[in-house]
């Protein structure tokens, strides 16, 4: 399993996380009832703290991704929806297009304009 975190990056490292375990589950690396590692183990092996990792599943959880069941760990239950992933990706253009000083009405009508190109 290969998590990358980018420190560079505007998310914070368990939303960065939760990303890329739909993106793994997505792809097939992590298959239904694949047991994913511990939290203290991801955490030790990314370099943050246990809870940013708790976050991360719990979140996963909450979205029908996975299922934890305590001392039995942490399992694959769901392949993301086709919707998930674009909605992921809008979101993140729109937290990054927040981050260098954009307004709503200009993102939507810079997304508006891109939509009629495509």
């Amino acid at each position: 399993m290969e998590i990358h975190l980018d420190p560079a990056d505007k998310a914070p490292p368990y939303e960065q996380i939760k990303a890329e375990i739909i993106r793994l589950i997505a792809d097939g690396s992590m298959p239904l009832q694949y047991r994913l590692p511990s939290i203290r183990q991801l955490a030790g092996d990314l370099g943050v703290a246990p809870n940013t990792v708790a976050r991360s599943y719990r979140e996963l959880e909450d979205d029908g991704f996975v299922r934890s069941r305590g001392r039995r760990g942490t399992t694959v239950i769901a392949n993301p929806s086709p919707s998930v992933a674009p909605t992921d990706a809008i979101e993140q253009v729109v937290r990054d297009a927040r981050t260098v000083g954009l307004d709503g009405p200009t993102i939507l009508s810079m997304v508006s304009r891109a939509i009629a190109r495509n």
